[in-house]
């Protein structure tokens, strides 16, 4: 496990940011779901909500505790006691360049072929990391190196709702119509957030996620009937 002690930040009356010095990466990852698990369960009467971004967890609080309590418990707290269960959920995607409006100048300027993108792409789990920019859009980790690419200098004004798209180092989708600078290279008949069901997402952080190629039939076929994935 990652030995690295976090910082204790209060933002605002009832906001506390409790950040670590680093990307969120590799054992980092668990080590940040794992503090927020064990805060939501020792303070759950004092917590609102807690919301959580690469290196860090924002605590909304109804009752906040005193900083040295909160302090004490973060050095005194064992990660390795609190069982995580993660799932792997495979996510069809259509890499057809009508649905992914991005995917031939994606491949000009990374000097691939339209097929050597999809099977880089579709070839890895990737890892998800938190929910950030809009209600449901996963910011996935683990896309292979050679596919990373800076985003765009100006933005999409709109990018329709199951585009899958590379920004940087990182894959993620487009759950509902939006604006976004990410390259989009595919479309999935998979819905993403809802905001009737408990919770509105599917997928937790720390899940990974499998993309596979389906054909423009198959996609087609499936937006008619649109169904939250399985775990595999």
């Amino acid at each position: 496990m990652v030995e690295l002690k976090p910082e204790i930040k209060q933002i605002g009356p009832n906001l506390t940011e409790i950040s670590w010095p680093t990307q969120m990466v590799g054992e980092l990852l668990f080590k940040r779901i794992q503090i927020e698990k064990a805060i939501q369960k020792e303070f759950c009467n004092y917590i609102i909500e807690t919301r959580a971004g690469y290196q860090s967890i924002s605590i909304v609080w109804k009752k906040k505790p005193e900083m040295e309590q909160l302090s004490m418990f973060l050095n005194q707290v064992q990660e390795d006691s609190i069982q995580l269960d993660f799932n792997l959920w495979e996510i069809p995607v259509c890499y057809d360049q009508i649905l992914g409006k991005d995917l031939y100048a994606y491949s000009k300027a990374k000097s691939f072929s339209i097929e050597d993108i999809i099977n880089l792409h579709s070839e890895s789990n990737y890892q998800l990391n938190f929910y950030g920019f809009l209600p449901g859009f996963m910011y996935l980790s683990g896309l292979n190196p050679l596919l990373a690419h800076p985003r765009k200098s100006v933005p999409d004004r709109s990018i329709d709702a199951g585009s899958v798209a590379i920004g940087g180092n990182l894959t993620g989708i487009y759950p509902q119509n939006s604006p976004g600078g990410w390259h989009v290279i595919g479309k999935t008949p998979t819905p993403f957030f809802n905001p009737y069901c408990d919770p509105p997402v599917w997928a937790k952080p720390g899940d990974q996620i499998r993309f596979t190629p389906i054909s423009m039939a198959e996609y087609e076929r499936m937006s008619a009937h649109p169904k939250f994935p399985k775990v595999v």
